[in-house]
This record gives structure tokens, sequence and C-alpha cells, in this order.
């Protein structure tokens, strides 16, 4: 799912960046907006839409002409989004927003604010630094940014963004304490080095120093205790004070799920939705178990090489395959239910339907994700084989035949080679040999050795 989601928006940049080569600024933002929505924590992603957005209004600072009434719905929108906490919601009306006047620094704050709940900090980053253009002694999006460069190890500009807040306001004893604890971080980071584990990239602090004197093994991680030196013990600290908060839960079961600490992060989930009953957060801790499945199957692929039952082991890796994919099954379905909306939720149910030889169950999915144009070549293909093995091959034709219309053969060979031989093939069984002469042909135009066409092909002509 997350590679399909990577290749679809991999191929959208390519299209936005042609697109902005020739200055047609409404295709490279169409573009660029699909990349941030399938894939919303890429930075260069947002970054490329927040430049095209800029030039396709000239760079006058102040975006569409007559935006306002436009606008009034979406903060509508943006207000309820932000009410229910629907983070992925409040992200896309935000963009919205943005589309009429990329400069608007609330809207850019919404995204930071979207993009900071999910923890996707570089974007928060980018989108906060987006409003302080505009804003640049607004003091709430100046500790937010500072905070965040804190969180992320980025003392030296996080040090020097809490100093302007002191600045502005001389009066925050906060922000000033901040500064001063940075200096000092930066000062005890320059006199003890860098040597950090490879899991553990924050600097070390003066509670290290005692233990180096002692003796200590200054590669290992450190166990840093001071406030303002790991976001982890600031968090536990939080935690304590506040044991019912469920956003500092979820905040630190981000942090976990980004350090791969996947088990304390499933645990800080269940907790948190336990605690609130809010769907999103349960939904995360869902996922965290998936990948905490998908991950058990690595452990055990990677075993297989080198175990000697190899049986043993192959049907140790096909069970978990299987487990996994039912449990896919069970979330997805709930979430079909939930989001009725959501084509690609009904596009990888079907897929898990598919691994199970359910062609009913897959095949009306499939039909419904076909209408979303970002992902009706792979829908239609899908279609295409669950009609095969249905045994309704006239619908497998129009549905492959309607697939390489929509196909580029050079952005999506495996579709474009998969359509054409299984239409050879369908050819072939119909004795239509014209017809499979030429899908065959088509294939070997592109990979002489694909499954058997070349076979095929050659069998086809000696019959002449």
């Amino acid at each position: 799912m997350a590679q399909d989601k990577k290749s679809i928006a991999a191929n959208c940049f390519k299209h936005g960046n042609e697109a902005m080569s020739k200055e047609n600024w409404d295709y490279a933002i169409d573009m660029f907006t699909q990349c941030a929505t399938l894939i919303p924590d890429n930075l260069i992603y947002r970054q490329s839409l927040r430049f095209a957005e800029q030039r396709k209004y000239g760079d006058n600072k102040t975006g569409a002409r007559f935006a306002g009434p436009k606008l009034m719905g979406i903060r509508g929108k943006i207000k309820r989004a932000k009410m229910k906490k629907n983070w992925d919601a409040l992200d896309l009306e935000a963009e919205k927003a943005l589309r009429l006047n990329p400069w608007d620094e609330g809207f850019n704050s919404d995204v930071a604010q979207a993009a900071e709940e999910r923890g996707y900090e570089e974007v928060a980053i980018f989108s906060l630094e987006k409003s302080l253009e505009v804003d640049g002694e607004n003091l709430g999006y100046l500790r937010r940014l500072a905070n965040l460069l804190e969180e992320r190890g980025d003392y030296n500009r996080a040090q020097s963004v809490w100093n302007k807040v002191v600045k502005i306001d001389p009066d925050d004893q906060n922000a000033r304490r901040k500064g001063v604890a940075l200096a000092s971080t930066k000062m005890i980071e320059g006199t003890l080095g860098s040597a950090t584990s490879s899991r553990n990239t924050q600097p070390k602090t003066a509670y290290d120093a005692a233990d180096a004197g002692d003796g200590a093994d200054t590669d290992s991680p450190p166990d840093i205790d001071g406030p303002g030196q790991s976001y982890e013990a600031d968090m536990l600290r939080a935690m304590k004070k506040k044991p019912d908060d469920r956003d500092l839960k979820t905040k630190l079961a981000d942090y976990y799920r980004r350090e791969d600490r996947l088990e304390e992060a499933a645990k800080l989930y269940k907790e948190a939705a336990q605690m609130s009953g809010d769907q999103n957060i349960a939904e995360q801790y869902e996922d965290t178990r998936l990948e905490q499945m998908r991950k058990n199957i690595e452990v055990a692929e990677e075993q297989l090489k080198t175990e000697e039952d190899k049986e043993a082991a192959r049907k140790k890796v096909t069970a978990l395959k299987a487990e996994l994919a039912k449990r896919e099954i069970s979330i997805f379905a709930a979430r079909v239910e939930r989001y009725p909306q959501n084509s690609r939720i009904k596009f990888d149910l079907a897929k898990r339907y598919m691994m199970f030889k359910k062609w009913e169950q897959a095949i009306p999915l499939l039909q419904r994700a076909s209408a979303d144009n970002r992902i009706e070549p792979d829908a239609r293909v899908l279609l295409g084989e669950c009609f095969v093995n249905d045994g309704k091959q006239a619908l497998a034709l129009k549905q492959f035949e309607k697939a390489l219309s929509l196909i580029n053969e050079h952005d999506e060979e495996g579709l474009y080679l998969k359509s054409h031989y299984v239409l050879g093939r369908l050819a072939e069984d119909a004795d239509d040999r014209d017809k499979a002469e030429d899908h065959y042909s088509q294939v070997l135009a592109i990979e002489y050795d694909y499954r058997d066409a070349r076979k095929r092909l050659e069998n086809l002509q000696a019959k002449a």
C-alpha cells in the first residue's frame, strides 16, 4: 500500500515538474497537490506545491482576486476539522485555501498544526516559516517553531527563535530559560563531541560528563534526564503530571513509532484510544499493530535464508502473511464503512480479498475504486484479473482495454505488460490469432522475456 502511494506520487511529481517547466501552473499545482495528499509528510512535495502556487499569482503576495467568498466556506470546514481534531481533513481544507492565497499566514499555520499533530515535523516547520514570512513577530508561531526545532535537535535554530521571542516579549521567562538551556547544551555538545549511537542522535549533556570521567562507554546512548534535552524524557515527565492527557500519550506514541519502537507506540495509542474514544487514535493503534505484523514477516523471511528446516520456515512465513491479510481485511472492511468516499481503502481491501480468491467481494470494491482517476489504471487491471478468474472473459476484456487507454507504457510498464499479455491470452482462447499476435508483440517490444509471451507468439506464427 505504501509503495503504491509512493509510485503514484513520484509519477505525479514528475508530471508536475514538467508542467512547471512549461509554466502550466494549474496542472503543476494539481499534480503537487496529489503528491502531498498521498505522501503528506514529504517536505519536497509541499515546497514544490507552494512554489507553484506562488508563481501562478506572479508572486503578488495576495493570491487570487475576489477569493473572499470562496474562502468563507473553507474557513468553516477548517474550524469544524479543528473541533473534531480531524487532522487529515484540516490539512486538506487548509491546502484548498492556500491554492487561493499561498501567502496566508493563518492557512499555513493550519497546515503546520495538521502536520505537527500527525508527527510530520519537517512539514510543520516549513509551514510555520511560511507563516512567519508574513507575520514575523507572531509569538504564537515563533514559540511553536522553536519547540519543533528543539524536538528535532536543531538547537542552533531553536535558540535563535527563542531569543527572538525574548526580544519581542522580554517578560517571557520560559523563552529566556529555553534560550539559556540551549546555549548550555551547545557548549556541552562542543566539549563532548558528537559521538552518539546509531539509534540515538540527541547531544550529550552535563549528566554524561561525570559518567565519562568514570570510564563510561561514550559510544552508548546517553541516559538523558535534563529538561529540554530529551523529548522522550520530557514527555514522560509531562505524562506523570497529567496521566489522563490523551494528547501527551499520542504525541509520545508518534515519537516511538517514528523511532520504530512499535510495541511501546501501540501500548500508548491503545491507552489514548480507550481513554478518549477517538476513532483516529484507534486507527493509529491498528496501523501500528499492522506494522508490527509486517516486521515479524520480515524477520521470518530473514530467518528463512539461514534456517536448516526450510519447509517449516516457509510454512511459518506463509502463516504470518495469511494472518496479516486476514487482519487487514477486518480493519479495511470497517474503514470502508466508516469512509465510504475513500477509494484507496476500497482498492486495498479488494487486493486482500483477491489473495484469498474472493473475486465476488473484490469486484464491486474495484468498480467503485476505478472512479478515482488517481488509481483507475491499477483498479481496472485488477478488475480484469478478477473477471478472468471468475470466468467472465468478456467483462475482463473490456477492463484491460480500458486500462490500456489510460496507461503510459514508460511510467507504468508493469501494468502495460500485464494488460497486453492477458489480452493476448484472451484473444488466443477466442481463436483470434491476429489480435493475440499483436498483443504478444507489444509485450516483447518492451520486455523480451516476459512470462511465456515469446513462446506463445512463436507457436502462433508456426501455425500460420
